[in-house]
């Protein structure tokens, strides 16, 4: 598949690196079309591996990755022609996160409202799954890593996207997914993050994960 990843930092650069090993064709995209970690990136990933901004990532991919910042993301979203999303899945990975008073983080939205709904909002033709932002992003891709099976959950508003990203989720390893409905469960999911890093300062253990047992 053609798929694309908007951000050039480290969660951006581990999912971009992982989908090349998976055989797709990624372009990672950022503000301008020769970024320079984009490049770097690009050169460590072979042909399959490309960058533009993020205009041209979003036209080029069948499925998007959004691996900016939280605080940027619709920001970022706002400089895109919308029509680049129209009937295309959206994996929503960011979390609302402040860090201007330092750690831990407060969120910038949360309880009745979410980062995931807002980013639906303004992708009304997009459909938007939110997943993978409750764990590090060297776990992300590769779960064991925790040493053990952790669980993925995933929520948002289109069935059939959903499926595509169980289907990506279990090729990155992840056996255990429970889907929590719509993009209203992503409330639930970025309130996850600040038991993560709480969790993360006590242990000084970023290969950690959550598990559902039932």
């Amino acid at each position: 598949m053609k798929i694309a990843v908007l951000g050039t930092g480290v969660v951006g650069n581990t999912i971009g690196s992982k989908l090349i090993r998976l055989n797709h064709k990624v372009m990672m995209g950022s503000r301008t079309a020769d970024n320079e970690k984009a490049k770097a990136w690009v050169e460590l990933n072979g042909t399959n591996a490309s960058q533009g901004t993020f205009n041209n990532a979003a036209e080029f991919a069948d499925i998007i990755f959004l691996c900016t910042k939280g605080e940027v993301t619709l920001e970022v979203l706002k400089m895109i022609d919308v029509n680049a999303f129209k009937n295309k899945t959206v994996i929503d990975v960011s979390n609302p996160l402040d860090f201007s008073r330092g750690m831990p983080p407060s969120l910038i939205i949360s309880n009745t409202n979410s980062l995931g709904e807002e980013i639906q909002k303004l992708l009304p033709d997009a459909y938007v799954v939110k997943s993978l932002n409750i764990v590090n992003c060297e776990v992300m891709v590769n779960p064991k890593k925790t040493n053990g099976d952790p669980t993925m959950f995933m929520c948002g508003n289109d069935n059939d996207a959903k499926l595509l990203v169980k289907k990506l989720l279990e090729d990155f390893g992840w056996n255990d997914i429970i889907d929590l409905g719509d993009i209203t469960g992503a409330r639930a999911m970025e309130m996850i993050l600040p038991i993560w890093l709480r969790t993360y300062m006590a242990t000084q253990n970023a290969y950690i994960g959550f598990k559902i047992l039932r």
